[in-house]
């Protein structure tokens, strides 16, 4: 069983996404506005384009620095979809990481948190 930081999870709370590598701001806000979101219990969900999914999640500490991981399943353009993924909270307040599709696209993401 992995071990989980004792310390707050800063990940809580609707992240908006505001930068994505393989996609410009268009298609990240083609349905609704692209965002992550993380709730207690190491769940989530995120949304970008047509790309949606439900988020498994853990935290851990590296070098005193907290870098959430999470596997991902859901849908693209109507077809199953799945991957996993990387997150990280840099001084500047954001949120940057990367989000893979099993066996296809890979994305560097930056998203700020929503009030």
């Amino acid at each position: 069983m992995p071990r989980k930081s004792k310390k707050k999870n800063p990940f809580l709370g609707r992240w908006r996404i505001t930068a994505m590598e393989q996609w410009d701001k268009d298609f990240i806000d083609e349905e609704e506005e692209g965002f992550f979101k993380f709730r207690k219990g190491g769940q989530g969900e995120f949304h970008f384009g047509n790309v949606q999914g439900s988020i498994d999640y853990d935290i851990e500490s590296i070098e005193e620095k907290q870098r959430l991981e999470f596997s991902w399943e859901g849908n693209s353009e109507m077809d199953d979809a799945n991957g996993r993924g990387l997150a990280h909270i840099e001084d500047d307040g954001y949120m940057f990481g990367k989000i893979t599709f099993h066996l296809g696209d890979r994305s560097w993401f930056r998203a700020k948190r929503k009030k």
